[in-house]
């Protein structure tokens, strides 16, 4: 009960914050780690890529960041820019699997910085990963500095998203490639206040209304912002009904009831509840990946 009224006061708190930046901070502060990775074995915060026959979110979580990877055509000389990256599991994979020479990171949230750096020194690979506190839109990187920019879901946050474009062009050096793995209405006529389920609760209030369009608007910014070979293309059919499967099943799910108090089973029942309003929801939003390359 009382984490609740803390995770409670958490919300509040976000929710009144104006500026931008510190209002998605405090977004990803709300839910304690204990429960929101229980019973899980990775800390990928991705809806994922559910291919048949899935079931694991962990699974999926890496799935997705491999597509990122392939989208972004990785290699292994290449030094990578991941903004937004989480806990940074998906580094450490594009480290051990895809062999990427350097991985740099930028968030805004302290805990996901301090996460991924102590890991980096634990699995010694601070001489390649390197994390620190900064935004998207004011990237701490000199001009043609890498070759890989991505954000693996986590541009719909930018503020906007159209400055982080002109940012990653700045620093990928000629014929470097931005990948996002993002979220956006399927249509610009859906109003975004309009959606209103608990799980998507993050439309309403870490998702600016500049960041609010769909896959043609989202390439055209792309463009404007002086890339080349824009593609944005949707994997919507292999990540929102899986992950809301999921989440919807977890309460029920005994690992997950052992690892967490009564509290946090009923609030994660009670969140996931409304099935047909969470589909309904899920409906009108897309999921794309874009690649374009800097000339």
């Amino acid at each position: 009960m009382l984490e609740n009224l803390r995770t409670l006061g958490r919300v509040v708190r976000t929710l009144a914050t104006k500026d931008p930046v510190t209002r998605v901070r405090r977004f990803y502060e709300i839910q304690s780690p204990d429960v929101e990775f229980a019973a899980r074995t990775s800390r990928y915060m991705n809806v994922g890529y559910w291919e048949e026959g899935v079931t694991s979110i962990d699974v999926a979580g890496e799935a997705l960041a491999n597509k990122l990877a392939d989208a972004a055509g990785f290699k292994p000389d290449d030094t990578v820019l991941d903004v937004g990256f989480g806990y940074g599991d998906q580094d450490f994979a594009w480290l051990r699997d895809r062999r990427v020479a350097r991985v740099h990171g930028v968030n805004v949230t302290p805990r996901h910085v301090e996460h991924a750096q102590e890991r980096a020194r634990r699995e010694g690979l601070a001489d390649r990963a390197d994390f620190q506190l900064g935004t998207a839109t004011a990237l701490p990187f000199p001009d043609a500095s890498v070759d890989r920019v991505v954000a693996l879901e986590s541009a719909f946050h930018f503020h906007p998203r159209s400055a982080f474009f002109a940012e990653a062009l700045r620093v990928l050096r000629p014929g470097g490639t931005l990948a996002t793995a993002d979220i956006i209405p399927l249509s610009n006529d859906t109003p975004r206040m309009s959606i209103n389920s608990g799980p998507l609760s993050f439309v309403k209030f870490s998702l600016p209304d500049e960041n609010w369009h769909d896959r043609r608007t989202y390439g055209e910014q792309l463009t404007a912002a002086g890339f080349g070979n824009v593609e944005v293309h949707s994997i919507a059919d292999r990540t929102w009904e899986g992950w809301r499967r999921f989440q919807a099943a977890r309460p029920a799910d005994p690992a997950f009831r052992a690892a967490v108090d009564g509290s946090a089973v009923k609030g994660m029942a009670n969140h996931w509840r409304d099935a047909d309003l969470i589909k309904k929801e899920l409906g009108l939003l897309d999921y794309v990946i874009a690649v374009a390359q800097k000339p």
